[in-house]
């Protein structure tokens, strides 16, 4: 008999920053974008600053993405309405006084900010603010942005597979693994607060005629790679890595949940070195390992990840993903879902 999986909650994820688009997305025109199954507008006023809005006008539901910005309004493509960034129509060219407008003519408006290169939306106050990524901001870095990932299957889906130590040889050989060398070493997790894991990995860098991305600090020296992990929920990874000496690589991944069978994973990564490397060979190293998980991850079942700890097998090399799964029932943003609901989704 099938038991009933505990599964990401939608009404609560509505109080979290979640990424949206890039920021180059969302230039003069406006941007559609879909968030928790709810379709979503971003735009920039006059001084460049990002608005989420639905994607709905009131009048005669049209998608105001269509529509196009003027000054510090967006205007509706279909009778040229116009919404503040706060949602409230100012303008209706068909009445004989246009600004004379019903206060039931408004739209839901969002929380909203641009950083790391993305644009974050929060439908309700966010329990908790962005992570600090300090090295994506800082001058002597060189920053290259891979993706956005567009997987079937949800964003809980996406963000455990990138905490899976595992798969590594099986599923990328030669790139991240090593197929001679399959036993995942110990490691431990610390559970700091509320939404917060942090753990560290040491592995042999395998070695890579192909993309040679990462550092290394002595030449013929087959170096082992340190990475320092910070897993913020409910879909974000920080992942800090070095090799013993200056060189130090910074990644960012966080999985848009668009709904509940599709996500978008987008990644933005710092160096500290490689300044006159050609940006192309990290998007491919990327691209690479993504394809690779792309065609595992859509084949599990179910979509989602069943926070449920006996719905599935755990075993020590699991302990990421234990953990990862109680602090999202801890927190709220995954509940057990009643028989009925269960076989619905099935």
């Amino acid at each position: 008999m099938y038991t009933p999986s505990a599964q990401p909650d939608f009404d609560a994820l509505r109080s979290c920053w979640h990424p949206v688009a890039l920021s180059d997305d969302v230039k003069e025109k406006p941007f559609s974008s879909r968030l928790l199954d709810e379709q979503i507008v971003i735009w920039r006023d006059a001084d460049g600053i990002p608005h989420a809005m639905a994607d709905l006008c009131v009048h005669r539901g049209t998608a105001l993405s269509i529509g196009r910005v003027i000054g510090n309004e967006i205007m509706c493509a279909y009778h040229g309405w116009r919404f503040r960034a706060d949602g409230a129509c100012t303008l209706i060219p068909q009445r004989e006084n246009p600004t004379h407008v019903p206060s039931k003519a408004r739209v839901a408006s969002y929380h909203c900010q641009e950083r790391y290169g993305l644009i974050w939306v929060s439908f309700e106050a966010s329990r908790w603010p962005l992570p600090e990524v300090p090295e994506l901001e800082a001058a002597d870095r060189n920053v290259v942005t891979s993706g956005p990932y567009v997987w079937r299957a949800d964003a809980s889906r996406q963000l455990e597979n990138f905490t899976d130590f595992g798969h590594f040889p099986w599923v990328h050989p030669g790139i991240l693994g090593d197929p001679n060398r399959v036993v995942v070493d110990k490691h431990s997790v610390e559970v700091k607060g509320t939404n917060l894991m942090c753990y560290h990995y040491m592995r042999p860098e395998p070695e890579s005629e192909q993309f040679k991305v990462f550092g290394r600090e002595k030449k013929n020296v087959k170096p082992s790679k340190h990475s320092y992990y910070e897993l913020c929920l409910p879909y974000t990874i920080i992942l800090r890595q070095d090799w013993g000496g200056a060189d130090q690589m910074v990644h960012l991944f966080v999985a848009q949940p668009i709904g509940r069978e599709h996500c978008r994973g987008f990644m933005r990564t710092s160096r500290n070195y490689g300044h006159d490397q050609d940006p192309n060979l990290i998007r491919q190293f990327n691209d690479a390992v993504f394809t690779q998980d792309k065609a595992i991850v859509e084949c599990q079942r179910p979509d989602f990840v069943p926070f449920d700890l006996a719905d599935e097998l755990h075993l020590d090399f699991d302990l990421v993903a234990v953990n990862y799964r109680k602090l999202m029932r801890q927190s709220g943003l995954a509940k057990k879902q009643p028989p009925a609901e269960v076989a619905k989704a099935s």
